[in-house]
């Protein structure tokens, strides 16, 4: 075949422990599969192999709460497996002609089975990411340069039609950030002061625990606060005491965004919500320093014109999707609606994230004085490969706050082999450092993340790691 072709097809899964419980909505995670999606592939250059890797994370792709997490993560095996063999069965001219084929046979495939498309394109993204990868690699370049080349085809206007005659190098910054804010997510479940936490609580290594503790060692500014609409009384009192915090532990540069988790069943409600909310002293000196609300709606109804016209809303915060950003048309739909803009997650695609920060960024041009947002979001992201690879993605896109909760709710690259934690440390000494306990850390240092080394490798990694010494379930597809 010529043009892009995928000669081989490989799934590694490893099961993994939180080093504290992370709760995120209507689940606490504790333990998590973590895999990693390998391909050959064969390019008019030659050949070689690519990888891309994520978390298998419970209630987050599909929202039941009566579904069971084994069922959800069969799912997730399943729209990974159909992905990365049906790319086998795929030749394009271009990377993203590729994956332009292939998000159009795993749409079909999933409409059939009965998966919705944020679940489906979960198997895609990982396809995207590993092919990427390889094609830098056969190029001996980066992800940056490949895009700014026009190497990898991208067409904006497959995606979003008013951008035909926009290239991304129109839109986007001229050069990736070599360092972004790392966000910290505040968990609903996460001691805020030090006092809160037990002798028999804390998880045994040298990273911090409580908010207070995270601040202190990092240096934080930016965070992530995770609401809960279904309990507001409750999540009254959390903020109250998140803000008292804040203001006592952070000095200038402050900033937070609120995380809806769906909790809210229409626009009036959270706007209810939001004056109960700003009536408290505490709080209201809190949102002056919003970034932005995210995914304040059920995804069921964060869509539905009859359920979340934010447009009528005139002095409503800037609110942006998050689940609800399944399909490529869906960013078009929210801002219609009042939405201020998106997040980036690798697990949502590549080229649709790079889309959309064009579209954002043309819409600003066009729209003088408009608040819209391009916001990076975490999916508890962890290396050897998930985070670095959504770290380099986000800097090209220019994304300056980026939630980051892999490293807190993980123990840095303590669950790999001393091989992979080596090759990793090795070629990201700006992104980890040795800890006390003997494995790589991430490293942040006031507040700010590191992006050099990653926007420097292939596409985000470095290493050409042996996914073979990974304490993994292998299989060939």
């Amino acid at each position: 075949m010529s043009g892009i072709s995928v000669d081989s097809a490989e799934l590694f899964r490893a099961e993994i422990t939180t080093r504290i419980p992370f709760k995120y909505g209507i689940v606490t995670m504790v333990n998590v599969p973590h895999v990693f999606v390998r391909l050959t592939v064969r390019t008019e250059a030659g050949s070689h192999a690519g990888i891309a890797a994520d978390h298998l994370p419970p209630k987050w792709f599909v929202k039941d709460p009566a579904r069971a997490i084994a069922d959800e993560i069969d799912d997730m095996m399943c729209v990974i497996t159909h992905a990365a063999t049906a790319a086998r069965a795929l030749s394009a001219p271009t990377v993203f002609q590729f994956w332009h084929e292939l998000h159009e046979t795993q749409a079909q495939w999933a409409e059939a089975k009965g998966f919705p498309p944020l679940l489906a394109h979960f198997g895609t993204s990982l396809v995207e990411r590993a092919l990427i990868d390889a094609f830098a690699r056969v190029h001996r370049t980066t992800f940056a340069h490949l895009l700014r080349g026009d190497a990898l085809g991208l067409r904006l206007g497959d995606i979003h039609p008013e951008l035909a005659a926009a290239r991304p190098t129109d839109l986007l910054p001229k050069e990736p950030a070599v360092r972004v804010r790392c966000r910290h997510t505040i968990g609903l479940a996460d001691p805020l002061r030090e006092a809160e936490v037990a002798a028999q609580q804390m998880p045994g290594d040298s990273l911090p625990y409580s908010l207070e503790a995270n601040i202190r060692q990092y240096g934080l500014r930016h965070f992530k606060i995770k609401i809960d609409g279904g309990s507001p009384d409750a999540t009254i009192d959390r903020l109250n005491t998140v803000a008292a915090v804040l203001s006592e532990q952070v000095s200038g540069d402050l900033a937070v965004s609120l995380d809806g988790n769906e909790s809210f069943g229409s626009a009036e409600a959270f706007r209810e919500f939001w004056s109960h909310a700003t009536g408290h002293a505490p709080i209201g000196w809190l949102f002056r320093h919003l970034l932005f609300v995210e995914q304040p709606l059920s995804r069921s109804v964060a869509l539905d014109a009859s359920r979340a016209a934010f447009n009528v809303w005139a002095e409503r915060p800037p609110i942006i999707i998050d689940e609800s950003d399944a399909e490529p048309s869906d960013l078009r739909h929210a801002l219609e609606l009042g939405y201020a803009g998106t997040s980036h997650k690798n697990c949502k695609g590549i080229f649709k994230g790079l889309a959309h920060a064009c579209l954002i960024a043309q819409r600003k041009r066009q729209q003088a004085g408009a608040t819209l947002i391009m916001s990076g979001e975490d999916l508890c992201n962890i290396g050897p490969v998930a985070l670095l690879q959504d770290l380099a993605v986000q800097a090209l896109l220019g994304v300056a706050s980026v939630e980051r909760n892999g490293h807190h709710y993980f123990a840095g690259l303590s669950m790999w082999p001393e091989e992979i934690q080596r090759a990793v440390l090795l070629q990201h000494p700006d992104l980890y450092t040795m800890s006390e306990q003997g494995w790589p850390r991430l490293v942040v240092k006031d507040g700010w993340l590191s992006t050099r080394s990653v926007v420097a490798a292939p596409f985000g990694v470095g290493p050409e790691l042996r996914l073979e010494a990974l304490p993994c379930e292998h299989t060939m597809l």
